[in-house]
């Protein structure tokens, strides 16, 4: 076969599954926009759930998603960051680091049930923590720091050799090397695998279960304390959150309007990570820039 041919036929063939790709994603999201929408409403979001009759809303589990995310991404991204500089940067090739790196692939490989078994075992019973948004974070940020150690490790060593040589040449030290010259070349890969794991956490239930409970009680939104039971802020609270609530709905909901209620919310669930992705992304170039301008 003449090689341009080939050609032709590979690079059609690989836009053939890349608008297959793209179908399937778009046909997803908009199957459950086109279900869901119409059910949001402001009284939707902001409501509390109801059990046995039909109107209420998703308001605590849409405050409970983003506060749990928000809690998970301030224990992960540290941790990930702090182990995959030391991974790229610091590590020597021994069998200490291949053993670290082997117990990252499998956890990394862990299905989320398992996770949340053991943080049901471990934060739940053995620290005393009950179901809480401090018990459902940490196994959380369990399940995420797999991921992201290793988004930070291969943004790391994906930047070439010449410029950790010209930070040391310079005569500062590995570490202002590490945290002045490559981590700023490497944020928008760091800022991927934040997204991809802010994602996991947004869309995660079965982990839940076991450490943030399938419950949520009355929150008083005028009550900041976070020492206060009826705190929004209290860590130490069950809470359900948008995910596990669809799993609930779907599996044992008795409101006249379940599946009218299960469509709105994972509507809200999508449109949620839509919005989070391109803020994420926005704040990140526009760090980005700023921080590759002042070394400019």
């Amino acid at each position: 076969m003449n090689v341009k041919i080939a050609d032709r036929i590979a690079t059609i063939m690989f836009y053939i599954i890349a608008f297959i790709i793209v179908a399937i994603l778009f046909g997803l999201i908009g199957y459950v926009l086109v279900k869901g929408i119409s059910i949001i409403n402001w009284s939707f979001l902001t409501s509390p759930p109801q059990v046995f009759k039909a109107g209420g809303g998703v308001g605590p589990q849409l405050f409970n998603s983003f506060y749990l995310l928000f809690l998970t991404m301030v224990i992960s991204v540290p941790l990930s960051l702090g182990a995959g500089i030391y991974l790229s940067e610091y590590a020597k090739k021994n069998v200490f680091t291949d053993l670290l790196r082997t117990a990252i692939e499998v956890l990394s490989s862990l299905p989320s049930i398992v996770v949340g078994l053991f943080g049901f075992l471990f934060f739940v019973l053995y620290m005393g923590w009950g179901f809480s948004i401090l018990s459902g974070a940490l196994a959380l940020t369990v399940f995420n720091l797999p991921l992201m150690i290793r988004v930070v490790e291969d943004s790391l060593n994906s930047i070439p050799a010449a410029q950790r040589e010209a930070g040391l040449a310079l005569g500062i030290s590995r570490w202002e090397t590490a945290t002045q010259i490559l981590l700023p070349a490497a944020l928008p890969g760091i800022i991927t695998g934040v997204i991809l794991g802010a994602g996991r956490v947004f869309g995660e239930a079965a982990a839940l279960i076991y450490t943030a409970g399938m419950s949520s009680p009355a929150l008083d939104f005028s009550n900041w304390n976070p020492l206060s039971p009826t705190s929004p802020l209290n860590p130490l609270r069950p809470a359900e959150t948008l995910a596990v609530h669809i799993w609930k709905i779907n599996g044992e909901g008795i409101m006249p309007d379940a599946q009218a209620v299960s469509d709105g919310a994972a509507a809200i669930l999508i449109i949620s990570i839509l919005i989070f992705n391109i803020l994420a992304r926005w704040v990140g170039s526009f760090v980005y820039r700023k921080m590759t301008s002042s070394h400019k």
